[in-house]
């Protein structure tokens, strides 16, 4: 049986392919179209996953999307309502849109992809949430929260999952949301929502929580973990170009941050009020899950919604919180909701029995040595190849031990938000300089923005407060902000943010076995088995997808060298890249093609 689920038109859009209960395929349209955070339809995506899986649209069963539109709709229009005429602009605006489009998303399904409406179904957006992350966790049983801005009228939920069905118990409803909290804090200190939440966490930090009581005075917080926001302070609910309005800044002393600055300076008034909203988060979702044991009295607890990839948070439930063990899907936003929408019809609706636990997060796009060299010579790029696996791993570990900045792009790409060592931008963490050179000439990004260690599952505890590494399933997916030893901070300064964390990636021999032997190998150098990893991106872009971009983007950086499969090119050759970036414009519009 073949499930096809799809999320789009908010933000994120995806496509995945479930068959007979094994996720096959996954990946968000940005990658393929190169238009960051693209919420339009998954067309390009949709032709991914089912050519991956070796199937035709008519050979799916039926085609799942994550949330219900009706009640979405029915939302927005109360709100609008409730909050005339304040709300009159943004009514005008949402009005044009769904009247014209999301109304009528399953006629424009059935017709892009040429497929009866009997075919279509639709799922709950936290129930999509739910099901992306229980039914590819190895619990038979658990608890479920699911925490985001909003879905329909949800905005977090606490359920139960039991084999093939999940029961959600509990709802939290819009305005009052703990995801749209901490955007409220995101625009505050400056950065944009729906994208610079992962900022708000690298800079706290830098800050002091010192205004925790201030936070609290605009919310009130339940037992349960439950909120009631103090809707005077915030404009999300009715404004379409603001989400706080000038009480908020009058509140705490000081308007909202201009965005412009953001790559100046650390004010430490917002990086105080940064680590404010990340402690009262923290302290939120412990009432959230501690309520949550005390009512199922289940051992396993799996979370998902955009608010599950706030990894500081995630790693101090895990180690203080009130469950034995944690399961966190890669992708637990909007992207990951296709996943959810599929399962949640495979297991839940029909009744298949459960399929294996996602261990690793290889769903997406790969290439082939034929497309690589293809490429590589259609455009007269100079390189060269080294056969033998072993002695290439040497190279690329001596490479980094020479303080050489590398793009590695090898196998299938990552699903989610994560670079995981398909797609990524590798270096030597030993070096302290090369925090800022990552940063400034690679990047091309803020100065206080972290970056990620990679390091073998093995040795995870050595290096990490990690213990158990191998039973923490999220550590692989880049899930958990860890506290490096603090014998190895001074050894591993490049990846050691302000605190002492580092948000690791455990890496397996048996799911991504020549990453793992590139780390292995410089540790041999070395003696220390973790590398420095980030997204294969630049500021603003989607990460690497195909040869093409992994070039331009090698190309437009200070990057030393790029690794592709066995393939290795200099840093001579990015003479080419005014030539290459304009032909590579003109080329072909399939799957396998398609370049920036």
């Amino acid at each position: 049986m073949n499930i096809l689920g799809l999320s789009f038109y908010y933000h994120d859009s995806a496509a995945a392919l479930v068959r007979d209960g094994v996720l096959t395929a996954a990946i968000a349209e940005e990658r393929i179209s190169r238009k960051k955070h693209d919420s339009g339809f998954p067309s390009l995506a949709i032709e991914f996953v089912l050519k991956q899986s070796g199937i035709t649209i008519h050979d799916v069963d039926y085609v799942v999307f994550y949330e219900k539109p009706f009640v979405k709709f029915e939302r927005m229009l109360m709100t609008a309502m409730a909050t005339f005429p304040r709300s009159a602009a943004v009514f005008r605006e949402s009005m044009q849109r769904w009247v014209s489009d999301k109304l009528w998303i399953k006629s424009m399904m059935s017709k892009e992809m040429g497929i009866p409406g009997s075919k279509i179904l639709f799922c709950d957006h936290h129930m999509s949430h739910a099901a992306c992350s229980f039914y590819t966790s190895p619990f038979k049983d658990a608890a479920i929260l699911t925490v985001d801005g909003a879905g329909e009228w949800s905005t977090a939920t606490m359920g139960v999952g039991r084999d093939t069905k999940v029961e959600i118990f509990k709802e939290l409803r819009f305005p009052h949301s703990l995801g749209l909290l901490y955007s409220a804090f995101t625009a505050y200190c400056g950065f944009e929502i729906n994208e610079g939440e992962y900022k708000l966490m690298g800079m706290h930090p830098y800050g002091e929580p010192k205004y925790c009581d201030k936070i609290y005075e605009l919310i009130h917080v339940g037992e349960d973990g439950s909120l009631w926001h103090d809707m005077n302070y915030f404009a999300y609910h009715y404004s379409r170009d603001s989400t706080l309005n000038d009480k908020f800044g009058e509140h705490f002393g000081r308007p909202a941050r201009d965005p412009k600055l953001q790559d100046k300076s650390l004010d430490p008034f917002y990086c105080d009020m940064a680590a404010s909203i990340q402690r009262v988060t923290e302290e939120v979702l412990m009432k959230m899950i501690t309520y949550l044991k005390n009512e199922t009295g289940m051992n396993a607890l799996v979370m998902a919604g955009g608010v599950a990839l706030n990894s500081v948070a995630n790693f101090k439930l895990m180690r203080d919180g009130p469950f034995d063990d944690m399961y966190i899907h890669p992708a637990p936003g909007d992207d990951g909701g296709s996943v959810g929408a599929a399962y949640w019809a495979y297991n839940h609706l029909l009744g298949q029995p459960r399929g294996p636990a996602l261990d690793h997060a290889y769903l997406g796009s790969g290439y082939g040595d034929e497309v690589i060299e293809g490429f590589l010579k259609k455009h007269d790029i100079a390189f060269e190849k080294i056969e033998d696996d072993e002695k290439f791993y040497d190279y690329v570990a001596h490479a980094l031990a020479d303080s050489k900045v590398c793009g590695w792009f090898r196998g299938r790409m990552e699903w989610g938000p994560r670079a995981l060592g398909s797609r990524s931008i590798i270096a030597d963490p030993r070096k302290p300089e090369m925090k800022e050179l990552l940063n400034s000439k690679i990047k091309f990004r803020e100065a206080f923005r972290p970056f990620a260690p990679s390091v073998i599952e093995e040795r995870a505890n050595d290096f990490f407060e990690f213990p158990e590494a191998d039973r923490h399933l999220p550590g692989r997916f880049m899930l958990y902000v860890s506290p490096v030893r603090e014998d190895k901070r001074s050894v591993l300064p490049a990846i050691t943010h302000e605190d002492g964390s580092g948000r690791l990636q455990t890496v397996y021999r048996e799911t991504c076995p020549a990453y793992h032997r590139i780390i292995e190998r410089f540790g041999e150098i070395t003696g220390v088995p973790v590398i420095m990893n980030t997204s294969f991106n630049l500021k603003g872009e989607p990460i690497v997808e195909h040869p093409s971009h992994a070039f331009n983007t090698f190309s437009l950086s200070g990057m030393d060298l790029l690794f592709m499969n066995n393939y290795i090119v200099h840093e001579s050759a990015k003479k080419k890249i005014a030539e290459t970036r304009f032909t590579l414009r003109h080329e072909g519009d399939s799957v396998t093609e398609m370049v920036s």
